[in-house]
């Protein structure tokens, strides 16, 4: 007991005493927020909106974002066996169109427009799949005829009065695939994302209907928990080896519950008293990550600073000793602030988690849920992102195990003084090493006489993931002084270049790099 009481006292020590520092200039941070379309929680306002305020209502949330200092969406492209996106095998959703199955009118790809409006702003997308859940609800004027929960009703199991993908069953691990890839082929994402819904949380004397599959299925004679438990692993490990084969540079991230197994279940576990998603939801995220089959784990870790049945420290440290060389964003829960009497109410609660988090060097980032809550900035905590935390901005930061080579520089970057206002533009740079060319550009103003160091975020003034962008109007450089300019290149997975040559107002490109720092 003395030792678990010090080892308590030492965590919130580690949290408190740093409480003052905002720790703000991480360079390499990943910043993300769920976007959720399901039932319409963030994106679209509502059903059959006119495509104009579809589109006006996503720029908004996108513009309200990077402000923010966001540099990640989580979009949800497939929230019921639905689709967000036209070039797939699955239906309209009805949370987009009023009636599923109907395509937007006037026609736009929803999935396109945020991925190139994303990538305008230097924010990644990553495209959020709900791998096995099948409807909301039994409702059948929702559902479309021809909705794979009507044309392949045998693939699923109805549950707590919502269909279910059965994952025991070959042909529907199959088809799970088939649909991620068929994003994964027709878009430029940055990512791809599933969430916790893998078997449905239990429901007490409801036994989950698969035993006739359990029958059909189990050839590794396997009890019938482990079954389900390898049913997850073979779609996790199929989905990371294909999207991976067709584009290496894609990421492939899952964000489970919060909690693998507690300790008093598996001496492995977490010093915690919650649920556990190995035995409850048949989700093993440990194996996952020790495997290598995912690029990120999230989990939700929902739970206060101040909760003692699972504290939040206890569980941050377990996550980030378990992370087997892969990348750890804490899923954060932005929008429990709304409940009454939560902890989450108190202004400083997710400030302090975060100050937390930062102290670990092996957690690389956040993400909230979910975009609304930021907005409406609950418990005012987009303020605190956009005046303390994130105030700087921060580039996701590179995996090494998927491409370790950055891009080469930039060439012959010239800068014009015109006014009040420093017109910027640069020839993209020659093919890297692994083949590579510039998929962005990263703009950095350094004030006349201070070195050229790219290491300083504080000197970031623009951000794309767009290659065909090679010129930028730096219109607040008459507020920044004398200064100069360089500009480096990213490639797919953010990997950056050393910099340009420095641009100095004479309109002239010099011929000599001014380093290779980057």
């Amino acid at each position: 007991m003395l030792r678990n009481l010090a080892l308590t006292f030492t965590l919130l020590f580690a949290c408190f005493s740093l409480f003052a520092q905002d720790f703000s200039d991480k360079k390499r941070e990943f910043r993300g927020v769920w976007v959720a379309t399901v039932e319409n929680i963030d994106w679209p306002s509502q059903p059959n909106l006119p495509t104009e305020m579809q589109k006006q209502e996503l720029i908004a949330i996108l513009d309200q974002h990077k402000q923010t200092g966001i540099n990640a969406l989580i979009f949800q492209v497939r929230p019921a066996a639905d689709a967000f996106y036209g070039k797939g095998r699955e239906n309209w959703s009805y949370f987009l169109t009023g009636a599923q199955g109907k395509a937007p009118d006037p026609y736009y790809d929803p999935l396109q427009f945020a991925i190139e409006e994303a990538h305008k702003r230097g924010m990644e997308l990553h495209a959020w799949f709900n791998p096995y859940r099948g409807t909301t609800s039994l409702n059948q004027s929702k559902i479309s005829p021809n909705h794979i929960s009507n044309t392949r009703p045998e693939w699923f199991f109805t549950y707590g009065g919502k269909k279910y993908f059965n994952p025991g069953i070959p042909e529907v691990r199959d088809y799970i695939i088939q649909v991620v890839m068929d994003v994964v082929r027709n878009y430029d994402i940055d990512g791809v994302h599933f969430d916790d819904y893998f078997y449905p949380d239990k429901i007490h004397g409801q036994p989950l209907p698969d035993t006739a599959t359990f029958r059909l299925y189990n050839s590794n004679l396997l009890n019938i928990d482990d079954w389900r438990r390898q049913n997850v692993d073979t779609l996790i490990h199929a989905v990371s080896d294909s999207v991976h084969h067709a584009k290496k540079y894609l990421k492939f991230g899952i964000s489970p519950f919060g909690i693998w197994k507690n300790k008093r279940q598996d001496t492995l576990g977490s010093e915690t008293n919650g649920g556990s998603s190995y035995l409850e939801l048949y989700a093993d995220s440990r194996k996952w990550l020790q495997m290598g089959w995912v690029d990120y784990i999230t989990p939700q870790m929902y739970w206060a600073l101040s909760s003692r049945v699972v504290p939040f420290a206890k569980l941050l440290n377990w996550w980030s000793l378990n992370l087997f060389g892969r990348h750890l964003y804490v899923g954060q829960a932005a929008y429990r602030a709304a409940e009454k009497g939560a902890a989450y109410q108190r202004k400083n609660e997710i400030p302090n988690e975060i100050r937390l988090l930062r102290t670990n060097p092996r957690v690389q980032g956040s993400i909230f849920f979910s975009s609304k809550s930021l907005r409406r900035n609950f418990a005012t905590l987009n303020d605190s992102l956009s005046n303390t935390f994130y105030k700087i901005p921060a580039l996701p930061p590179v995996m090494i195990w998927r491409d370790s080579i950055s891009p080469n520089p930039p060439r012959e970057l010239i800068v014009k003084k015109i006014n009040n206002s420093n017109q910027l533009s640069w020839q993209a740079p020659t093919q890297a090493a692994d083949g590579d060319f510039a998929y962005g550009y990263v703009v950095y103003r350094i004030t006349k006489g201070q070195k050229v160091n790219a290491d300083d975020v504080k000197n970031i003034i623009f951000t794309t993931y767009d290659a065909n962008i090679t010129s930028f109007t730096d219109e607040n450089a008459f507020l920044a002084g004398e200064c100069i300019y360089v500009v480096t290149a990213l490639d797919r997975m953010k990997n950056e270049s050393a910099v340009s040559n420095v641009g100095d107002g004479s309109g002239v490109a010099q011929l000599a790099p001014a380093s290779g720092e980057k």
